[in-house]
């Protein structure tokens, strides 16, 4: 069965550049604009893991991760955070708030599609 990957991010060069790489590897994709719009798509159908961004207008990756949490349909689906921040501070805030793993942007296919197989299991 094809799986499917939520991709939250506001630019649209990012998300059509992850969008290309996971289609191409058979995985649908779903693409949101920014945090509160990721929360609208999370919650409207079933994924099977998310890329958010950190940076992003109206809900940042933080307030995104925190709110699909508090869901009963977000708490078992794998978040991996993908952003140009790479601090401690913010990579643990986002492990507590419930993500798995944390990626910096730039990021080359080939770890995109790694994480994305590992945290599908």
């Amino acid at each position: 069965m094809q799986k499917t990957v939520l991709t939250v991010d506001d630019s649209p060069s990012i998300r059509r550049m992850v969008a290309l790489t996971l289609e191409e590897a058979g995985y649908t994709v779903i693409e949101a604009v920014d945090g509160q719009d990721g929360l609208k798509k999370a919650l409207s159908q079933p994924v099977d893991a998310i890329i958010t961004d950190q940076n992003m207008p109206n809900l940042d990756g933080l307030g995104f991760i925190r709110a699909l949490r508090q869901n009963p349909a977000g708490k078992g689906v794998p978040i991996v955070v993908l952003s140009t921040d790479s601090e401690d501070v913010l990579k643990a805030q986002a492990r507590e708030a419930g993500a798995l793993g944390w990626m910096v942007k730039p990021f080359t296919q080939d770890k995109l599609l790694a994480v994305i197989r590992k945290v599908l299991g």
